[in-house]
């Protein structure tokens, strides 16, 4: 491919309900009337993904003529350089990102009190309050609970969102080192390391006086700066350019990460996230993010 390259990766909701070939024609004639030059379309996966590959009009500005028509409003899509599209070193959320709940909510619903956490939670998630208060105050509330609970949530309500395995163990596969950063607990993120398959994970600690929790948040606390730092330091560590790195998460407190990553990606977000990302996924499942790096289904593993 030549540098000078773009494509735009366009997925239909990954239940195939609808096709996104008209999307896809519609798109090569919007950027050709626009001056690029268009290649024939891609399919990674008949009527479910494809890339239109072109040159001749930036990320940007194509992305711009396309919002403008709306035609891409109905999918999830991608716009990048046709390099360094499959990355080498991935970093993700846990809570409402790889797994379907957010695991602090689940505790204080044990609690009794589940809907002053979660609104707490949806504050710091938002962005309208910092993280680390909101956290050392959520964790606060969990005071005296069980240490068994922490197992019961995971078997009762830990779910993996759909196409987490996938999405890990084909990259991982393909030879990308997967790391698992949460704002959350080592002891859900060990759990779900091994069930999905990272390489590694990074959260916080729980503390307990004999088995009830204390409710004192250990310190330093996992925030949007160590979840950053923790990117850096494996693009380091492992001689990866940050182009090569890709990034995903939900909240506010995953912005920096996404920020700084070669394609960092809002899942299901909340607007401040979704907003500082380079591509969002509002339909489909994790397996997009294979899409959006031009894997083909046919080499998905454990789909």
């Amino acid at each position: 491919m030549m540098m000078s390259e773009t494509v735009l990766t366009v997925v239909a909701d990954n239940t195939g309900a609808a096709s996104i070939r008209n999307v896809a024609d519609g798109a090569v004639d919007i950027l050709t009337e626009n001056g690029a030059t268009c290649e024939p379309l891609v399919w990674l996966k008949e009527g479910i993904a494809c890339d239109v590959i072109f040159s001749g009009l930036g990320r940007k500005t194509s992305e711009a003529i396309l919002d403008d028509q709306g035609l891409l409003s109905s999918v999830d899509y991608c716009i990048q350089a046709a390099t360094n599209r499959r990355k080498k070193l991935f970093l993700a959320d846990m809570d409402s990102t790889i797994i379907t709940v957010e695991c602090i909510d689940e505790l204080a619903d044990f609690a009794g009190l589940k809907a002053e956490v979660s609104a707490i939670t949806e504050q710091a998630m938002n962005g309208e309050i910092e993280f680390s208060d909101a956290f050392r105050a959520r964790v606060a509330m969990l005071k005296g609970l069980r240490r068994e609970v922490l197992q019961q949530v995971f078997e009762e309500r830990v779910t993996l969102t759909p196409g987490a395995q996938t999405l890990v163990q084909t990259m991982r596969a393909n030879g990308t080192y997967s790391a698992l950063v949460s704002g959350g607990f080592t002891f859900f993120t060990s759990l779900v390391r091994e069930w999905v398959g990272f390489d590694m994970d990074m959260s916080n600690e729980l503390q307990f006086q004999g088995d009830e929790l204390t409710g004192i948040a250990l310190e330093p606390i996992l925030n949007s700066a160590a979840k950053l730092n923790t990117l850096e330091r494996l693009l380091s560590e492992k001689s990866i350019d940050h182009t090569e790195s890709l990034a995903v998460g939900d909240g506010a407190n995953d912005i920096p990460m996404i920020e700084a990553a070669g394609l960092g990606v809002a899942f299901k977000a909340k607007k401040k996230a979704a907003d500082a990302a380079d591509a969002r996924i509002h339909y489909g499942d994790l397996t997009t993010l294979l899409y959006f790096q031009g894997y083909r289904a046919e080499e998905f593993i454990g789909a």
